[in-house]
């Protein structure tokens, strides 16, 4: 099994920055994809972005290109999410997870395997 860990949730102003951190442990495979994905109350859990292990392309949902920015660290199974110029409405749960092989374009929920137990991110205004 795969356990994911997020962290780096919490409180942060309109405009300001914010990053989450997602560990992974537990059985590993060769390849991989890592996405993050949102959920706001009342609302569909939403892709934002994600990374290919392997290789390290990387695909973002349009709405946070330019804000968000994924990335990982090999050595420490680590990926993170790097979120500027937030906004009240990326008040959301956020959570990562991971596929059980590379897949190069990963925007689905279905196409995830593990996942973490969710961070809260709140954006005041």
């Amino acid at each position: 099994q795969v356990q994911l860990v997020e962290s780096g949730g919490g409180l942060v102003q309109a405009g300001g920055s914010l990053r989450l951190s997602c560990a992974a442990s537990g059985r590993t495979f060769s390849s991989y994809t890592m996405g993050w994905f949102r959920q706001a109350p009342g609302k569909e859990r939403k892709f934002l972005a994600a990374i290919t292990w392997s290789g390290g392309s990387t695909n973002y949902a349009d709405f946070v290109k330019g804000r968000f920015t994924i990335s990982g660290d090999n050595a420490k199974n680590t990926v993170y999410l790097q979120m500027n110029s937030v906004k009240p409405e990326d008040t959301a749960v956020y959570y990562c997870a991971r596929t059980s092989r590379a897949i190069r374009i990963a925007t689905m929920t279905w196409q995830y395997d593990y996942w973490g137990q969710g961070t809260q991110v709140t954006v005041s205004s």
